[in-house]
């Protein structure tokens, strides 16, 4: 009796090698490609003059100053609920396309898709199509070819992993001076150390690991499911009209065969190695690649498109049963899209009103609590303030500040004798202010009496306030 062979744990990665394909959806995918990495690449060189004391770059994430600057619009810290609710629309907006398309976002905008195709496409230009490339990665010896391709290819992926890590430091500093000092080697160890790293990433990711990161590092595809439901639109196989499938010989047609002639189209251009035919899949980016090459080949044996298509659970049981489908914009407006994008919408309008009503001031105030107050000689009580003026002009600008509330408080600035104080350009100057309520007034005797910090802009008489208490002795 023969011993028998112990089961695999894992089996090894069978490359994946896309064959090249023509038609709409990969057109369209071309499209989306170069407008990405366009938008990625060439955006931190776009100017944008904000004045003499704020950088001249449209998108910048000014980590240094904590400012992040997207060509008119300056956020501050304190304004972070609008990065907030730009990732809940990006959230929203991903469960609607989800919920419409499936996953095509995946398959069309995802970086690891853009990226994977850019490399994809820079092997097959120096290895060829996908023939030429199973030959090669067949070839077990090592010849004077195989190794000049092997390094071209490598070559040109480690080209655009360099200026991918690249173009990403320049959206954190000013994109020209950050390269002089990236050639001239006067930049900040930081700089080369993350462009290393994105280096490293995009390389292994976009060349190495490819379809391997959408079928196991990636979560969405777990997630997809409960996004979905019988209406989405999603690739599927006509099943009962490509079966039963068979080779296709000429002169001598079979009425019993279906429509499929088991060319492998669909599978040598699928980009993470599936059969479509087998039924929806948690690998299958939706990228529609393998419409395009079934299509190509209905037309060259003279059947009719549509073997391979964009279809929801509804159409294909009402075309199993003698029904038509549904008609596209059925699938896409209905109570569930609808409710994504009557949310996305909200929180988008919501983010544009707090744009527009934002003032170009604004004052923190921080009680001194160490102590609550202090008991002057002549029986004043002082209370001290810790505010911060934010003036998000490109000039300096003179604040005036006031109390109001109880009439006998008084107000004094630290180290000055006036009410004003001169805020630099495009700064948050800290200012100490004494609070003092005279003897025997409501505000010395009670325990907390509330009042109102003003801050006005003396140069356009924009304001802001900040409500807070004043600590008396409560006898």
């Amino acid at each position: 009796m023969s011993q028998q062979e112990p089961q695999k744990l894992y089996a090894a990665r069978e490359p994946v090698f896309p064959k090249k394909v023509y038609g709409k959806f990969r057109n369209l995918k071309w499209g989306i490609m170069i407008f990405t990495l366009g938008i990625y690449y060439l955006t931190p060189w776009i100017r944008w003059d904000r004045g003499p004391s704020l950088p001249d770059q449209a998108v910048l994430a000014d980590l240094a100053n904590r400012r992040f600057y997207f060509f008119w619009i300056e956020i501050w810290p304190h304004e972070f609920y609008f990065i907030a609710g730009l990732l809940v629309m990006a959230g929203l907006g991903l469960f609607l396309f989800t919920s419409a398309l499936g996953r095509v976002w995946c398959g069309y905008a995802c970086p690891q898709t853009v990226w994977t195709d850019l490399f994809v496409l820079v092997e097959r230009w120096i290895e060829g199509d996908r023939n030429a490339r199973l030959r090669l990665h067949r070839q077990k010896k090592w010849d004077f070819r195989k190794f000049r391709l092997r390094l071209i290819k490598y070559s040109s992926w480690i080209l655009i992993a360099l200026a991918t890590g690249g173009a990403w430091v320049f959206y954190f500093t000013d994109a020209p001076t950050l390269l002089v000092d990236l050639v001239t080697g006067q930049a900040h160890p930081i700089a080369y150390t993350t462009i290393m790293v994105m280096t490293g990433t995009t390389f292994f990711f976009g060349g190495i690991a490819q379809e391997q990161v959408c079928i196991y590092a990636c979560p969405w595809p777990r997630i997809q499911a409960a996004m979905m439901d019988e209406d989405t639109l999603v690739v599927a196989y006509r099943d009962w009209r490509g079966e039963p499938r068979g080779k296709l010989k000429k002169g001598k047609e079979n009425p019993d065969q279906g429509d499929c002639i088991d060319c492998m189209a669909c599978v040598n251009v699928c980009p993470v190695g599936i059969d479509i035919r087998d039924g929806q899949q948690l690998e299958c980016i939706t990228c529609a690649l393998c419409i395009d090459a079934c299509d190509d080949m209905m037309d060259k044996i003279g059947k009719p498109r549509g073997l391979i298509d964009y279809m929801a659970y509804t159409d294909e049981k009402a075309e199993r049963e003698g029904g038509t489908a549904k008609n596209i914009w059925k699938h896409v407006f209905r109570p569930r899209t609808m409710l994504y994008t009557s949310l996305w919408s909200l929180v988008g309008v919501g983010l544009i009103v707090a744009l527009f009503i934002r003032s170009d001031i604004d004052m923190t105030v921080a009680p001194i609590r160490n102590p609550t107050f202090v008991t002057l000689s002549d029986g004043t009580i002082r209370n001290v303030y810790e505010i911060k003026l934010r003036n998000k002009h490109g000039e300096e600008r003179p604040f005036l500040l006031s109390v109001r509330g109880d009439p006998s408080l008084t107000m004094e600035i630290e180290g000055s004798a006036y009410s004003s104080v001169k805020v630099p350009a495009d700064t948050a100057l800290p200012v100490r202010v004494y609070v003092m309520a005279p003897k025997g007034s409501q505000p010395a005797e009670s325990e907390r009496v509330p009042f109102r910090f003003w801050a006005e802009d003396m140069t356009n008489g924009d304001r802001a306030y900040k409500d807070t208490v004043f600590n008396g002795k409560a006898n």
